[in-house]
């Protein structure tokens, strides 16, 4: 079994695989991975949970946008999962994704990650990722598994928690989809310039990546991250597919193994 890491700013995202099926998914918050003792109790604890001997883990697959958490987590499986292959995904990494990057090495893990995702899913399709998560990300790929670069701006929970830290009077809200444009208490005002800031963020950047990128040609529009549900009522994505990065991290192995048996033969 294939046991995948998606270490995020704000969560870590595990999923187990069997061959290509997710048996089950959970997350942790990583501001609280604490040791590398207390980190592999915890993975090993959530297996026993979902019936599965810690023993028939045969890999561990990490993405990680934390590199602070990395050590931590290669000692854990070490420690906790001795006779389980460690991989990382990471620059030189064979994937089957070509990235155009002017420095390929700055590209996160996770933007990677759900490029392999999404061109498994839609092979020879234009593609344009959303993922919103702590910052939220808008990746373009072509058809021909170019990782062409994307954009980057402030997740949801990310903007509000910087205007309450950087005001005196605002304050923190709950992240909704408003039922009307207009705000009528600063409660409401703030809940709607991240909604309606996010949503017209992300179509005015759809269109240019149209018109900039490829030229007419249809594109496929993928939402993932923890905020992408908010927004499946306003025709922004084709499809979500909430478990994108953790197929990525799965087929990032795959296909780095894959390579490496092609180099030996």
């Amino acid at each position: 079994m294939l046991l995948c890491l998606d270490v995020g700013n704000t969560h870590i995202v595990g999923g187990l695989f069997g061959g290509d099926k997710l048996l089950f998914r959970f997350r942790y918050a990583t501001n609280q991975i604490g040791t590398a003792d207390q980190f592999g109790i915890f993975l090993r604890s959530i297996l026993g949970t979902n019936n599965i001997a810690y023993e028939k883990i045969a890999v561990v697959a990490l993405s990680s946008v934390v590199p602070g958490c990395n050590y931590t987590i290669r000692h854990a499986i070490s420690q906790y999962f001795p006779a389980a292959e460690y991989f990382i995904l990471q620059a030189g990494v064979k994937t089957g994704i070509n990235i155009k990057y002017k420095n390929p090495g700055e590209v996160g893990a996770d933007l990677i990650a759900g490029a392999i995702g999404g061109v498994e899913a839609f092979p020879d399709k234009n593609l344009v990722i959303i993922d919103l998560g702590t910052a939220t990300t808008l990746a373009a790929v072509s058809r021909k598994r170019d990782f062409l670069g994307g954009v980057i701006m402030p997740g949801m929970r990310l903007a509000m928690e910087s205007l309450k830290s950087n005001t005196a009077k605002l304050m923190e809200v709950d992240i909704e989809v408003p039922e009307t444009y207009l705000g009528q208490s600063t409660r409401e005002c703030i809940q709607r310039g991240l909604y309606f800031g996010h949503l017209g963020a992300m179509r005015e950047i759809i269109a240019g990546y149209r018109k900039e990128l490829f030229a007419g040609e249809d594109v496929t529009v993928v939402g993932t991250g923890g905020f992408s549900q908010l927004f499946r009522d306003e025709k922004v994505f084709d499809i979500i597919l909430p478990d994108l990065v953790l197929q990525g991290v799965r087929l990032a192995y795959v296909n780095s193994k894959a390579a490496q048996a092609r180099q030996q033969a």
